[in-house]
């Protein structure tokens, strides 16, 4: 998915303490191997600190890097894409280009009159 990679060819387990993040899917059935997308846009778009220590130390800081990038942002929020921004030295250009196209897209102006 998306070209990003494990740190660790071993089978990786969710924890029991992420259910949470993932209350509209049968959690039991969520895979790192097959739901990686899925779970690092969950953990980046509505984790805790103790979610994020947890991707960031599974699949690393490079993975999630390289997810921003292959997502140009979309799905993070532009206090999201700052942090990671400033966490992951993400250049402010690129950064600042996304945050606007975000800003400007239909589904993103749909609540606001």
């Amino acid at each position: 998915m998306s070209g990003i990679k494990n740190k660790s060819p071993k089978r990786i387990r969710l924890p029991k303490w992420l259910n949470k993040l993932f209350w509209d899917y049968d959690f039991d059935s969520l895979s790192w191997e097959n739901d990686r997308d899925l779970i690092i846009r969950r953990i980046l778009e509505s984790g805790n600190w103790k979610s994020i220590q947890w991707l960031r130390k599974t699949a690393g800081d490079s993975a999630i890097l390289s997810w921003i990038e292959s997502h140009k942002g979309r799905g993070l929020d532009a206090r999201k894409l700052r942090y990671w921004g400033v966490i992951l030295n993400i250049n402010k250009r690129k950064l600042n280009a996304w945050i606007n196209f975000c800003k400007s897209s239909p589904w993103e102006n749909r609540t606001k009159r």
